[in-house]
């Protein structure tokens, strides 16, 4: 088991803001950026990849899976002619030297793919762990664009970035940064968010590895990860025990529960956990009352994911009634706030989307603790 161990924590530090594996802007042209490798998508399931002769087609499916409601972009090779026959299509020169990102999961991937130095904006300033970031953010190379509503637009068209990854819906792209794509300003969708595995929304670093020409690093590392995570999924399968989790908090009277084929369901059945609702239908959240989640609240083993709480006393501030929990009372209480910067940005929803292996290993060494004697929790602490 110390072997298994060994590997996760190998892949962690390879992929979390490795400084070999960062690249900046002056970097771009070098022949790490040809386009040799190819990439293939096995776990996502909002995008595709075509590889042609010059240039790439990737498609953004809607989340219903309709692929008529899909958005095409062309990432077409610097020298090489625009191709046709692909009307309406974005065009993106590539490899992408530039960026901007809205999501802190777009920096995740772009410091797992050894780009992160090409971020020059950000939706919001707080919410980056990435060192690199951090320092191009300190030193005015990275600076605040605005979010949604309260983008920017002048200040991202003077930027001239090669382009901006947006998080939305499929279709809420068109409208949205109508001025920004007149002004020839590619935006691209990330839907990661929409994934309901964890490998599928890791996946979604090939669309970042596609557009910067990374394919041959990025599938070396995701290939890594599969495998550690399959071998920690395996082991969680086969755990003796299959102690019962709840996930949140109530937030005005709802109890959002993670519904039975989710991305935190599929992550607790992986850590070989029980999960009440399980047989759940839906990808989403289960809006619960507090009366009927309380049957499984009062007896799960453990609670999870417990939301904007630091400390036991802050749980009983909520709500008195949870120290009837039987997590409450044998302390097995965790929250995936460990990497928490000063300025409140969670790690977990940087690094840990692209490393879902390491995530998966605090997990099962919480609910199995005799699995991974050796493990020292990453993203989890316990509440004290």
């Amino acid at each position: 088991m110390n072997r298994l161990f060994y590997l996760v924590i190998l892949s962690f530090i390879f992929s979390c803001h490795s400084p070999a594996a960062r690249q900046g802007p002056a970097a771009a042209t070098g022949s790490g950026d040809t386009a040799q490798a190819q990439t293939s998508i096995r776990y996502a399931h909002g995008f595709t990849i075509d590889y042609h002769d010059g240039f790439k087609v990737v498609h953004i499916i809607d989340r219903n899976g309709n692929r008529q409601d899909t958005i095409e972009y062309l990432l077409v090779q610097r020298g090489h002619p625009l191709p046709t026959g692909y009307p309406g299509a974005q065009v993106i020169p590539i490899p992408v030297q530039t960026m901007i990102a809205t999501s802190s999961t777009h920096i995740g991937m772009a410091d797992f793919a050894g780009v992160a130095d090409r971020i020059t904006g950000l939706g919001s300033l707080r919410y980056a762990n990435s060192p690199i970031v951090r320092e191009n953010i300190r030193t005015h190379k990275t600076v605040e664009v605005g979010l949604d509503e309260n983008i920017n637009n002048e200040l991202v068209i003077s930027m001239h970035p090669g382009l901006m990854m947006a998080m939305s819906n499929p279709q809420a792209n068109a409208g949205k940064y109508k001025v920004l794509t007149d002004a020839g300003i590619p935006v691209i969708v990330n839907a990661e968010w929409l994934e309901n595995t964890p490998l599928g929304k890791a996946e979604w670093v090939k669309l970042m590895a596609a557009l910067t020409n990374k394919e041959a690093q990025v599938n070396k590392k995701f290939d890594s990860v599969v495998k550690i995570y399959d071998s920690l999924a395996q082991l969680g399968h086969q755990a003796k025990t299959h102690p019962h989790v709840i996930i949140g908090m109530p937030f005005k009277g709802s109890w959002f529960m993670p519904a039975g084929d989710s991305y935190m369901a599929h992550f607790i059945q992986d850590a070989g956990g029980g999960y009440n609702w399980s047989d759940s239908k839906g990808t989403g959240s289960l809006s619960l009352t507090f009366e009927s989640a309380a049957p499984e609240a009062l007896t799960a083993e453990y609670w999870l994911n417990i939301g904007y709480v630091n400390t036991k006393q802050d749980i009983l501030g909520k709500d008195p009634r949870y120290a009837s929990f039987r997590s409450f009372k044998t302390g097995n209480l965790y929250n995936f706030d460990k990497r928490t910067n000063d300025l409140g940005s969670n790690d977990y929803w940087e690094s840990g989307v692209v490393n879902p292996q390491v995530v998966l290993a605090d997990m099962i060494s919480i609910l199995h603790p005799g699995l991974l004697q050796d493990h020292t929790l990453v993203y989890y602490r316990q509440l004290q």
